[in-house]
């Protein structure tokens, strides 16, 4: 499409979480680091929660790519909208084992507890990683807290680190996961990119992609992309590809702020969000405009002001 043009080897903004696109500064770094001295430390159960489309998922890649294999011997849930059978067949076949479909919960826990004391036994840390558990059922939340049970004198035989959205920080608010909240000993939250951090952001994915300085976002165009995205990376990525996509039916080479607008206006979770922010605007200048109304009227109501308008 447009990576000739750019002199690109690959599309720098693509959804597609590849490792190698990794933003490695900032909050992403502070939690792979977190996550990384958590594990190496044994804890049992660790958690990362972010907005939609903050990188959650690309960060799970990462760390699964970071983990010595050597040390560590990971399994990887992307669906965790299981019954707590399903749940123990999905985290036996991530462990190499092959269970039958209709095999009772009782024996796949079984199974499962002995391939954990043979990898422990072979000096492996297990570590469960689960994406979009906020979508977990309850009762498989607990299911899953059971199974952390399984320990020996000094170490945790099963780690689970889980990635949600903040609804997964309502749903351990909840009095009947109060077990499973204790036990999450390591936090973090992913917030939006700042408006320097994205600068940085997209100025990483364009190298990883080959750009050479032939590619350039103007500094109005990068304000408009913080203020549209809301430092949202998977909208910034979406709306970088738009605005490349508008430089080259123009035949330019810099991303100008009409080419970023251009993108904006054809995206629908920013025309929503923008509309509602135009609604509160519109909505606290009334408010203003009331409140200013009511004091102008009690002002000129009040006696001392009716005498001095006397002659």
């Amino acid at each position: 499409m447009y990576l000739e043009h750019f002199g690109l080897r690959e599309h720098p903004f693509s959804l597609t979480p590849d490792t190698q696109f990794f933003f490695g500064h900032g909050h992403y770094r502070d939690a792979l680091d977190t996550l990384m001295v958590a594990l190496g430390g044994g804890e049992g159960f660790i958690k990362v929660t972010g907005e939609v489309g903050t990188g959650k998922t690309l960060l799970c890649r990462k760390l699964l790519n970071s983990l010595d294999r050597n040390t560590f011997y990971t399994a990887y849930i992307p669906n965790p909208y299981l019954t707590p059978p399903a749940l123990g067949l999905a985290l036996a076949e991530e462990l190499g084992l092959e269970l039958a479909r209709n095999v009772g919960q009782h024996r796949a826990v079984k199974e499962v507890t002995r391939r954990l004391i043979q990898l422990h036994a072979e000096g492996k840390q297990v570590v469960l990683l689960i994406d979009e558990a906020q979508a977990m059922p309850g009762e498989t939340l607990e299911a899953l807290r059971l199974l952390t049970n399984l320990e020996t004198e000094k170490r945790k035989l099963l780690q689970v680190v889980l990635f949600g959205q903040p609804e997964l920080d309502e749903r351990l608010g909840e009095r009947a996961n109060r077990q499973l909240r204790q036990r999450i000993t390591f936090s973090y939250r992913l917030p939006p990119i700042d408006r320097q951090g994205m600068e940085a952001y997209v100025a990483h994915r364009l190298l990883v992609a080959g750009a050479q300085g032939n590619v350039r976002f103007a500094p109005d165009a990068l304000d408009a992309l913080h203020r549209f995205s809301r430092g949202i990376p998977r909208l910034v990525n979406i709306l970088s590809h738009k605005a490349l996509m508008a430089g080259y039916g123009q035949g330019v080479r810099d991303v100008a702020r009409q080419h970023v607008e251009m993108a904006a206006h054809d995206t629908e979770d920013v025309h929503t969000n923008e509309g509602v922010r135009k609604q509160r605007l519109l909505m606290a200048m009334a408010l203003i405009a009331i409140v200013t109304l009511a004091v102008l009227a009690w002002w000129l109501g009040q006696p001392w002001f009716a005498e001095q308008g006397q002659p």
